[in-house]
């Protein structure tokens, strides 16, 4: 994949247009559940504006990783939009359950092919920013600890950290989200009891011995 997507990029700079929507349907995907986690119902508006910068600075692209390249624009445009909203305040998007887990795989694996799905979108924006990202960096758009670590400005090590705590975390929403409902009663804090309203019979006293 690394090799079509290098062929690719040096195609789009060369004007070739099919080339740049190769790039465009590769890593678009991807892109949109990144920057989902990052500022929810307006991933397509912030993308649309990092594609808008990606086809403009194209040119300029000197080589590197260009996964990392490209996510590191859509994340600049993510947090100007964020900076916006900070002075102009939104209602949250809400947090949905998730249902139809696979069964036998560690609860880890489990959370991170979940991933893809809207619902687990929304449960990675509760989790603490930087294990969000890191989370969706490595598990969404690929990059390794090293690449991911210049997109965010932090060690390797930091960036496994947060993302293996990010799926841990991740997974105990999962494994919750699974979890049976409880009983009306056991939900009110009432244990369930046997019936003693009922009339027990008595044993019948001994008769005194004979003699």
């Amino acid at each position: 994949m690394t090799a079509e997507l290098n062929e690719a990029v040096a195609g789009a700079q060369a004007g070739d247009e099919e080339a740049f929507r190769f790039l465009y349907r590769s890593l678009q995907p991807a892109l949109l559940r990144y920057l989902t986690a990052l500022v929810g119902a307006d991933a397509e508006d912030v993308a649309s504006e990092a594609w808008l910068q990606i086809s403009r600075d194209l040119p300029s692209f000197t080589g590197g990783e260009f996964r990392a390249w490209v996510v590191t624009i859509a994340r600049n445009r993510a947090m100007d939009h964020l900076r916006r909203q900070r002075r102009r305040p939104s209602v949250p998007v809400p947090v949905q359950a998730l249902n139809d887990l696979a069964a036998d795989v560690d609860t880890a694996d489990r959370a991170g092919e979940a991933i893809a799905t809207e619902s687990a979108l929304a449960l990675i924006r509760t989790l603490p920013p930087a294990e969000a990202e890191a989370v969706m960096l490595r598990a969404v758009i690929g990059l390794d600890a090293e690449t991911a670590g210049r997109v965010l400005g932090r060690r390797p090590g930091a960036v496994r950290t947060a993302a293996h705590r990010g799926l841990r975390r991740l997974a105990a929403l999962l494994e919750r989200s699974a979890a049976p409902a409880a009983p009306d009663d056991a939900r009110d804090g009432v244990a369930s009891r046997p019936r003693t309203d009922r009339q027990v019979p008595h044993a019948p006293e001994a008769e005194p011995a004979e003699g």
